[in-house]
């Protein structure tokens, strides 16, 4: 079966502009369903990385696309209370349907992430076991039935409303590459989505997820393996090199072949495009998200094309 394909909507690249209105990346989101896009995602930070809030514009762009599912790429679930945010979630998912999905993440060891988190009050240190504490109490709320929590949260008897249209509340991935990301996506996710650097590494680590799921007695037939991947497309290679790392650069303020050590990105014609997502494709992911290097309207007109010639 061929990979959905994903557009990641530029939030944070139009704070960055001074661009903050929310109406052109609506647009955006309805040109990637006529194009024949699969889902639409938006990414999530607060003072890090400032763009807008993930859960408030998705429900957004749930009124504008009636077809495509809608995602966070990645929701960082430790910034937030988790009973505020299964009432979020739950309220989203009944808009938009069942369309959701929660990709999520524990945010990188650095000192503006640090900072983002000491200014929403909340430690930085055993993040990981917040962010899964949070999403179990999460799950549990999603069910609808009354909840005793004893934890970092307490909640006593406790009933969402409304649960979330999708029983049991929309699917959780999480990315990440080293063993103990690979271990938790197997033992408790339904989706893995890391920026593994090529596809070849894909294929080895998702194997791994698999193999971990299976011994959890879980049906890893039942799991997502997706890719986030990073684009910028020229006929001129080397015009399109320079357009990749300037993207990267300006985006995480770091040398550009640091970011490119570790995400998977491609930069050159719209030709070689192709190949290099069925790559992926062929390594065993099923869900592709594409996050571009500026142009957006451009680039997936580009993508709409190659994906025609590749029959999918």
């Amino acid at each position: 079966m061929p990979p959905k394909l994903g557009y990641l909507l530029p939030t944070r690249e139009q704070i960055m502009q001074g661009q903050p209105q929310a109406a052109p990346l609506l647009a955006l989101a309805a040109r990637a369903e006529a194009l024949g896009f699969d889902s639409v995602w938006i990414g999530d930070s607060l003072l890090a990385r400032p763009r807008h809030e993930p859960l408030t514009l998705l429900a957004g762009v749930a009124g504008r696309v009636p077809r495509l599912e809608l995602g966070t790429a990645v929701l960082l679930p430790a910034l937030r209370n988790p009973v505020l945010l299964a009432h979020q979630v739950a309220t989203l998912d009944q808009i938009c349907e069942g369309r959701l999905i929660l990709g999520v993440g524990f945010a990188a060891d650095r000192p503006n992430i640090r900072a983002e988190f000491a200014a929403a009050g909340v430690p930085f240190d055993k993040r990981i076991g917040r962010m899964l504490e949070g999403l179990r109490l999460c799950r549990a709320l999603w069910r609808g039935e009354p909840v005793d929590w004893q934890g970092r949260w307490t909640v006593e008897q406790g009933v969402l409303a409304p649960v979330p249209h999708r029983p049991g509340g929309p699917p959780l991935w999480i990315g990440g590459n080293l063993p103990a990301s690979l271990e938790r996506a197997g033992k408790w996710f339904d989706g893995w989505f890391p920026i593994a650097p090529d596809a070849t590494t894909f294929a080895r680590q998702w194997a791994e997820v698999q193999a971990i799921a299976r011994a959890r007695g879980r049906d890893p037939a039942q799991m997502t393996g997706a890719m986030y991947l990073t684009v910028a497309l020229d006929d001129d290679a080397a015009r399109a090199e320079v357009r990749l790392n300037g993207f990267l650069e300006s985006y995480y303020g770091q040398p550009a072949p640091v970011t490119r050590r570790r995400q998977a990105c491609y930069c050159g014609p719209a030709a070689g495009l192709g190949a290099w997502l069925a790559a992926y494709a062929e390594a065993g992911a099923s869900h592709l998200v594409l996050r571009f290097a500026g142009g957006h309207e451009a680039h997936m007109d580009a993508v709409a094309r190659q994906r025609a010639e590749l029959g999918w």
